[in-house]
């Protein structure tokens, strides 16, 4: 049967097919490590876990209006109005069930045939991927090392064009961990306003700063009504599998985001939406306790991973991922790319990490590798992670027989 032509432009994440060969592995008695998966490893909280079960106890599980529980927009709209100094009604606060609805829906209801979108990379795989999906044209940035892995304002100002109706922002930055200074986010305000074209925000790491607090460049006077923020519950209260975020954004827009709800989702999960409630109104002490543990395996994880040779990693400001340069790594034993690296590390090391191939267009920084390693896990196992990935590199014959089995793969390839 023949398949719509719109699907060849849908991408995918890549950390669930990592996932998958995770689980494979596991299934036939391999001991893996996981740092590929952008999860927290903690419990959800009890008083949110005490939430859902009251709300099945009074039999709450039935349909919700499709933008959300007016309560949990309200909520929300408070919450929001707080953290980033901006008035929010709830009439501007659509809830979806996890984020990437809010990515998809934006573009959807904002991005025309042709129009431009421009968007970090390295970054999340589900922009470019919604960009193409919805037919408008992805226009990528270069986030660089030099910045700490900000972008340059010079370079997004010379992208800018005509066509240009969306810039797409995430910081604390997945998978970087770099954060956009404040300055920085003003300049992309006074070019949003200047040239009338909409930022999607991406916030869902922003309770996941070590330093400081987060900066919304919907804060700028003028950047409410262009800006749509993206959040949600997943990463700050450990709850990927609750499936539970939010977009606030300008009341106009929200009723047709509600109406791509209606058509796709009906609504979030009801009893969900309850224990998102609590979660952001009960105690927040379990969100504290989790960024600080992030914050020692941040350090664990930076100081291991500079001392292998071959590795050169900047700390992360905010989110739960390192990235290191491993270009060097890469040539000294003889892997042609990142993704060879990240095959080498799970087949022979038992570490999963994910390649810089996972994240997004690769058009900038050819000669350069990076991998992504969340250090999500209890310091221990990144320990040993950083135990296996070093020993595994120093044995030649280790590596000169997985490349021999690579080669080998290449050649049987028709």
């Amino acid at each position: 049967m023949k398949l719509a032509n719109r699907l060849s432009r849908l991408g995918t994440e890549t950390a669930f097919e990592v996932l998958a060969e995770v689980n494979e592995l596991r299934s036939k008695g391999r001991d893996i490590i996981a740092l590929s998966i952008g999860e927290p490893a903690c419990a959800t909280a009890p008083n949110i876990k005490e939430a859902a079960k009251r709300a099945l106890d009074n039999d709450l599980t039935h349909y919700s209006p499709s933008s959300g529980i007016p309560e949990f927009r309200q909520i929300i709209a408070d919450y929001v109005s707080s953290t980033r100094g901006i008035p929010v009604h709830p009439s501007e606060v659509v809830v979806v069930p996890g984020g990437k609805p809010i990515i998809f829906f934006s573009i959807l209801a904002c991005i025309e045939e042709g129009d431009e979108v421009i968007y970090p990379v390295p970054g999340y795989p589900i922009y470019e991927s919604m960009i193409n999906f919805a037919g408008g044209t992805p226009v990528p940035l270069r986030l660089q090392e030099e910045r700490q892995f900000s972008f340059d304002v010079k370079e997004l100002r010379s992208k800018i064009s005509d066509r240009t109706k969306m810039v797409i922002m995430n910081s604390p930055h997945n998978p970087t961990g770099g954060v956009i200074p404040k300055r920085d986010l003003h300049e992309v305000a006074e070019l949003s306003l200047k040239h009338d074209f909409w930022v999607l925000s991406d916030e869902i790491y922003s309770r996941i700063l070590y330093s400081g607090k987060p900066e919304s460049i919907s804060q700028f006077p003028g950047m409410k009504e262009r800006t749509i923020i993206l959040d949600g519950h997943s990463k700050t209260y450990a709850m990927t599998g609750w499936r539970v975020g939010y977009g606030v954004m300008p009341k106009e827009l929200a009723i047709h985001v509600g109406r791509l709800m209606t058509n796709s989702n009906s609504c979030t999960a009801t009893f969900t939406q309850h224990a998102a409630m609590e979660a952001i109104t009960g105690s927040q002490d379990s969100v504290t306790a989790m960024v600080e543990e992030f914050r020692g395996n941040r350090d664990l994880i930076v100081e291991g991973l500079n001392k292998i040779e071959g590795f050169s990693c900047h700390t992360p400001a905010g989110a739960f991922y390192a990235y290191p340069n491993v270009t060097q790594a890469c040539r000294n034993h003889g892997f042609s790319s990142s993704r060879d690296l990240q095959q080498f590390l799970l087949l022979e090391a038992g570490v999963a990490v994910l390649g810089q191939q996972c994240f997004g267009h690769r058009p900038f920084d050819e000669d350069q590798e990076y991998i992504r390693l969340s250090y999500v896990s209890s310091s221990k196992d990144i320990q040993e992670a950083l135990r296996r990935i070093e020993t595994s590199l120093s044995d030649k014959q280790l590596i000169e027989r997985f490349l021999q089995r690579q080669r080998a793969k290449d050649v049987a390839r028709p």
